[in-house]
């Protein structure tokens, strides 16, 4: 304490007649334990030349740390550089640019925080990066994930690196804090027992119950406590667009004003942006806004509480933005706008471990050019020697096809994949491939491609290593997404997945299924997982990929849509028309389930309506009155027979049924371009 009271008194001196002193010494005052953690930094202080590495959850105390590392090298007079890694592009390129200073000073102190957002620069930092630096020079690394494995395997970095775990508060120092923000003895067991050793929600609980004059020695934090302490965390609230702004700022990975004016299309989306991002536990990226983790979870859990319907209506909103965002982004942008889709979904208990946010950072995106070819076929090769002649092929015949992944410190190429287009005219180049081969057939055996139509192949090629779960196979998963809903009259996509990958299991998630033919490629074996997206159009199938779990009745699942030759659509045109009257038979026909009708709430009403209208439309048409007249008679007005009907059109047989046959023919072309052209 007397250490804290020698520090206030230099930090009012330093910053006297400003506010920011008055700042500077509460924290002091607010900031206990860390005892080891101090003296760790003191012994490095000392004898340079050394990395301390911190690494804990969100809001464990790491910055507060920090700030108190900082306080204490300016008090040695050392020169303190202090890093945010969500205020800079996690490149070496800008790196360097915030720390060139550094590199003749022997007595700079460097400390780095949310490294977590910097994680892909670790293996750079540990080879290029630090060893340039000042014997006499002091590094500390802050982030929520531990250090690479390599550190310490490395016997150079063995005497220079030091790891801390930075956890909970002990209990005497979580008493200590309650107490420096003025908690009374009966308070700090429920308050304890509420937030433990964790500093903010010691912080944020603090900040509430010392203002309830009930509190006691019972004090719960019940639903109503939560959004008490939110409301005294934030201030008053404007009002309630700016209630829904935080909101959003809490459901959303990151939040930018074009968020805003989505779901809250009626506010001033500036002015919401502005209030936020002066909020103090929001803090701001090159991506957006967003909250601490403990405050997101918090408004999350309260919402979730108090108006299901508005939350429901709220994820609902973002969702289909993010949706649209992904369809109409620039290709550069799709991976950012997919996983930010999927964080949405985050605690549901099903989303797949590959669609998890991890590593980020480590590895990159870009599209494949000509001098990547020998990168990719080393890969290809390392993957299995058998593969190489078909990267070969694809390379030359479909190159946009291809994304390549690399990691941001070395640019070693780790991944690679493709999504090969192919239509009717394809097939001499499908058969170069023997696993594109087999999905071809699979494909024409089972429901062939109609006028217009493409299937596509998704293939990959991953570094052994990078198998499973690992940010190379995150991103892949992610562009597959995006490709996906991006791709227009897309009948049939093939995933072509190795027998033996790990994440082989997850097929049944993606709503993608084996057809029975697995294809074979050398000796390597591939499971070949199939949708056709005409059955189970691009919405359903996301809506499915994603239920939102917000739903008090759970919703009907859509059913697959009939996938129709040109024959057979036409069959069934006529079958609905002689059937028009009649409503069970028009509820087998299978145009109920066709993407002319999808989505319907009644189906058969909806089919009724559809022919009725095209009858009508064809009225329109002066070239087609005779054709028109014959079906409005025939199957509008009720004509008993196909004779009733010639004799009111005064016309004899042969010639009412010439126009007749006209009348169908015509109503079946275009409600079979519609089938085919129209989007869902």
């Amino acid at each position: 304490m007397r250490f804290a009271v020698v520090c206030e008194v230099v930090e009012e001196g330093r910053y006297a007649g400003r506010l920011e002193g008055r700042l500077q010494a509460a924290r002091q005052r607010a900031f206990v334990g860390r005892k080891e953690e101090l003296a760790a930094f003191d012994e490095a202080l000392h004898s340079g030349g050394r990395v301390l590495f911190l690494h804990g959850p969100g809001g464990i105390g790491k910055s507060a740390l920090l700030r108190r590392y900082a306080q204490r090298a300016t008090e040695a007079d050392r020169n303190v550089l202090v890093l945010d890694g969500r205020m800079f592009d996690p490149s070496p390129a800008a790196f360097l640019a915030e720390t060139r200073s550094m590199l003749a000073d022997e007595g700079a102190v460097l400390l780095i925080d949310a490294f977590e957002r910097l994680q892909g620069l670790e293996g750079w930092l540990r080879e290029r990066f630090l060893p340039r630096l000042p014997v006499g020079a002091l590094v500390v690394v802050a982030g929520r994930v531990p250090p690479d494995m390599v550190w310490q395997a490395d016997p150079g970095w063995a005497d220079l690196l030091q790891v801390i775990a930075l956890g909970e508060l002990e209990p005497e120092d979580a008493a200590a804090l309650l107490d420096s923000r003025g908690v009374t003895g009966e308070l700090l067991d429920p308050l304890l027992a509420f937030a433990g050793g964790h500093p903010l929600a010691l912080s944020l609980g603090a900040a509430v119950a010392i203002k309830d004059s009930a509190a006691g020695s019972r004090w719960t934090p019940t639903h109503d406590v939560v959004a008490t302490l939110l409301d005294q965390l934030v201030g008053e609230v404007p009002g309630p667009a700016h209630r829904h702004a935080l909101e959003v700022c809490a459901h959303t990975y990151m939040t930018t004003q074009d968020v805003l004016r989505t779901v809250l299309p009626d506010e001033d989306a500036a002015e919401l942006f502005s209030w936020l991002r002066r909020l103090p536990f929001v803090e701001s990226s090159p991506l957006g806004l967003y909250p601490h983790d403990v405050v997101r979870e918090i408004l999350e859990a309260d919402l979730r509480w108090r108006d299901p319907q508005g939350y429901a209506h709220m994820h609902r909103r973002i969702e289909d933005r993010l949706t649209q965002q992904i369809r109409a982004a620039e290709d550069a942008d799709v991976l950012g706008a997919v996983g930010s889709l999927f964080y949405l979904h985050r605690g549901e208990g099903r989303t797949p471990e590959p669609h998890f946010r991890h590593g980020e950072g480590e590895v990159y995106e870009a599209a494949f050019r000509p001098e990547d070819t020998d990168d990719l076929l080393r890969l290809a090769a390392e993957w299995d020697p058998a593969t190489v002649a078909a990267v070969s092929h694809w390379t030359a015949w479909q190159p946009q096809a291809f994304r390549l992944y690399r990691r941001t410190t070395t640019g070693e190429l780790a991944g690679a994949c493709a999504w090969l287009r192919l239509d009717e005219h394809s097939e001499a180049e499908a058969q170069a491939d023997p696993v594109v081969a087999t999905a071809w057939n699979t494909a024409r055996a089972t429901a062939p491609l109609r006028p217009g139509e493409h299937l596509a192949v998704n293939r990959s090629w991953v570094r052994k290593r990078y198998w499973g779960t690992s940010p190379v196979t995150n991103l892949i998963r992610w562009r597959t997404v995006g490709w996906c809903l991006r791709s227009e009259r897309m009948a049939w996509s093939f995933m072509a997945i190795r027998g033996d990958d790990p994440l082989s299991g997850h097929s049944g998630y993606y709503n993608m299924h084996g057809l029975g033919d697995h294809a074979w490629e050398g000796d390597t074996e591939y499971v070949l997982l199939a949708h056709d997206w005409r059955a189970v159009p691009a919405q359903v199938w996301l809506e499915r990929l994603l239920p939102t779990g917000t739903h008090e009745v759970p919703v009907k699942p859509e059913p697959e849509l009939a996938v129709m030759s040109e024959a057979e659509f036409t069959d069934a045109v006529r079958k609905a028309l002689r059937h028009l009257s009649k409503h069970r038979e028009l509820a087998a026909n299978p145009l109920t389930r066709s993407r002319l009708l999808a989505g319907r709430a009644d189906p058969v009403r909806a089919l009724r309506e559809l022919l009725e209208e095209g009858i009508r439309d064809l009225g329109r048409d002066p070239r087609a009155g005779k054709p028109h007249r014959a079906l409005d008679v025939t199957y509008l007005r009720g004509a008993p027979t196909q004779e009733a009907a010639a004799e009111r059109l005064g016309l004899s047989f042969t010639t009412y049924r010439r126009h007749l046959l006209a009348g169908i023919g015509r109503l079946c072309e275009e409600l079979w371009r519609r089938e085919l052209h129209d989007s869902t």
